[in-house]
Parts: C-alpha cells; sequence; structure tokens
C-alpha cells in the first residue's frame, strides 16, 4: 500500500510542475477551438461599418431601450452607442489577444466582464431562463455553458498566457533591455 502511495504522489508531484504549461496553453487552445468562432460571429453582428452600430446591436445589447424607443436608432443616445461600439470591438479584440497570448490575464478579465455583462442582458434583457446549477442537467445556456467559459478566464487570469505565448516573447525581451 506504501508503494501505491509513493507512486501516486511522485506522479501527483509530476503532474503539479506541468500545470504552469499546461493549463494556460490548453484555456488558450480550448478558446481557440470553441469560442473565439461565437464571439466573432457576434460581434460581425453588432457592426455594419468600422465605427457604424447595426440595427440588431440594439435590439442585442439593450432590447428593451431599443423596443421602447420604437426601434428608431437615432431615439438611441451617444452612451448607447459607445456601449454597443466598445462591446463589438471587444468581442473582436479579447478574443484575438487570448488566442495570441497577448496581454492575456488582462484580455481574460475583460473577457470576463464582457461574459458576465453579456449573461445578465440575456436574463434580464431578453428574459432567458439562466436554469440553474446542481440540478443534473449541464445544458443551461447561461449558468453552466457559461460557468465553463469563465472556469478557462480563470485559468488565464491566474496562470497568464503559458510559454506558447507573445507574453512570454514580450517578457522575454523586456528583461533583456532592462540589463
Amino acid at each position: 500500500m506504501n508503494l501505491l502511495l509513493s507512486l501516486l504522489d511522485r506522479i501527483g508531484a509530476w503532474v503539479d510542475r506541468q500545470a504552469d504549461w499546461l493549463l494556460p496553453s490548453a484555456a488558450r487552445l480550448v478558446f481557440a477551438g470553441v469560442l473565439i468562432g461565437y464571439f466573432w460571429a457576434s460581434a460581425s453582428t453588432k457592426l455594419d461599418g468600422l465605427f457604424t452600430p447595426s440595427l440588431g446591436a440594439y435590439a442585442q445589447i439593450f432590447p428593451k431601450a431599443f423596443e421602447a424607443a420604437g426601434y428608431d436608432v437615432a431615439a438611441m443616445g451617444l452612451w448607447q452607442r459607445l456601449v454597443v461600439l466598445v462591446g463589438a470591438w471587444s468581442e473582436f479584440v479579447l478574443p484575438l489577444l487570448i488566442v495570441l497570448g497577448l496581454f492575456t490575464r488582462l484580455a481574460a478579465l475583460g473577457m470576463s466582464g464582457f461574459v458576465i455583462v453579456q449573461s445578465l442582458t440575456d436574463i434580464f434583457g431578453h428574459d432567458v431562463a439562466a436554469g440553474a446549477w446542481f440540478d443534473r442537467a449541464s445544458d443551461a445556456l447561461i449558468l453552466d455553458q457559461r460557468a465553463l467559459w469563465m472556469l478557462l478566464f480563470l485559468v488565464l487570469i491566474v496562470k497568464g498566457g503559458g510559454p506558447l505565448s507573445l507574453d512570454r516573447v514580450l517578457r522575454g525581451r523586456l528583461s533583456r533591455l532592462a540589463t
């Protein structure tokens, strides 16, 4: 029994040593394979031009306010326009930064905030059922799905971009310049 426990301890120690490169690399790979397309497709529906929000963007981000304005874009204020533009560009830029591993922690923190706002908008603005945790069903669009997304972001916030990232390249260049 002691031999088995010793073997498990050695394997566990080896796995622990791999965490610093494996977790962030895997998180970025999973994000690239599963979520970047989702966010870029979503962002592309929000812009009719570089700085021109689409009609659908207001409906997605400010559903009740846009309905109350009679779906008239001119009735929406500068604040709503800025939020739509920042939201759309965030959906393009932040995922790209994560995949490249550039400013990874900051990009993952930004994506966390984005997903929180997105989820609250879905629940309270679009009246989408949030679902529930600990209910045997793993397919609730909001709580279950987005909790997994947040776990990816948490790994990146805590561990950074990993060894195969532009963060690592920049860190190496900055340290050489400092010496």
